[in-house]
């Protein structure tokens, strides 16, 4: 298994510091947001991790992040601070990661990522991942590991990860409409950001999805969406029609840090829960 997480995003919610700070770069106590992805996918057994980021400096900081910086290892060595650049060796060892540049054309969305790493996923199952939403445990475990292994029992192609939120708060997400089957819950339908939504909590898209390769085909053959985007979300539909898509909820705590209040809430959660732990 592979993992795509996309961070091309232009970051426009957090300007004027989103023109030179990539969001999914912004901390979360002391690790960018986009390490707690990397962390997920490494959890959920992907040691090839492609990351897909935009032109320029945005992607410049991304790269450095994941990539082995041997003078700044060496500076740390000489002055005995070798536990402090340990946390971010680590990475280097726990998977490979190549880094693919969206480009700034005439296209956006979110399904770009994946067709961008096409070639890179090749023949593998893989996971879509967003750079900046964040899911916190206190448990240890990992909401991907654990969409893996639902897939896995449930013997379907393919599994997205679902959280609830207040119904007030619907029309900033993908609605999911399930359909039960024996035990399991199917995709059905997807409604993207309903402007009236009357109920009181929303089953909701958190871009966690796990595909095989073949799935890929849908997204190469979107068109764009009446908003102008290639949207990830029409081609799992797509997908959910001509196969079986499990919905599975996460039990982690699901904070959207591609704005400023929900990044807000996520460094005080995860403050409350790091005071806790201590």
């Amino acid at each position: 298994m592979r993992a795509v997480i996309a961070v091309a995003g232009m970051g426009s919610r957090f300007f004027p510091i989103g023109k030179t700070i990539n969001k999914c770069m912004l901390p979360i106590l002391n690790q960018p947001v986009v390490a707690y992805a990397v962390a997920d996918c490494v959890a959920a057994g992907a040691r090839d991790i492609a990351i897909v980021t935009a032109p320029g400096e945005p992607g410049r900081q991304v790269r450095h992040y994941f990539s082995e910086d041997r003078d700044l290892k060496d500076y740390f060595t000489a002055r005995g601070w070798q536990d402090k650049y340990a946390a971010v060796a680590d990475l280097h060892t726990q998977a490979t990661f190549t880094f693919l540049e969206q480009p700034r054309d005439d296209r956006y969305g979110t399904a770009l990522p994946a067709i961008v790493a096409a070639d890179f996923i090749a023949g593998d199952d893989f996971l879509l991942v967003a750079g900046d939403d964040l899911l916190l445990r206190s448990d240890g475990g990992s909401d991907l590991a654990d969409l893996s292994a639902a897939r896995t029992a449930a013997a379907v192609p393919a599994a997205l990860a679902a959280a609830t939120v207040p119904g007030t708060e619907a029309h900033r997400y993908g609605i999911l409409h399930p359909r039960a089957v024996a035990s399991h819950q199917l995709l059905d339908e997807l409604l993207e950001k309903p402007d009236n939504y009357g109920e009181p909590t929303a089953y909701i898209n958190i871009s966690r999805t796990l595909l095989p390769a073949h799935a890929l085909a849908y997204f190469q053959k979107l068109t764009p969406a009446p908003n102008g985007e290639y949207q990830a979300t029409d081609a799992v539909i797509a997908f959910a029609r001509d196969h079986d898509v499990l919905i599975h909820p996460v039990t982690g705590e699901y904070h959207d840090c591609g704005n400023p209040a929900g990044w807000l809430a996520a460094n005080n959660a995860a403050a409350q829960s790091s005071a806790l732990a201590g």
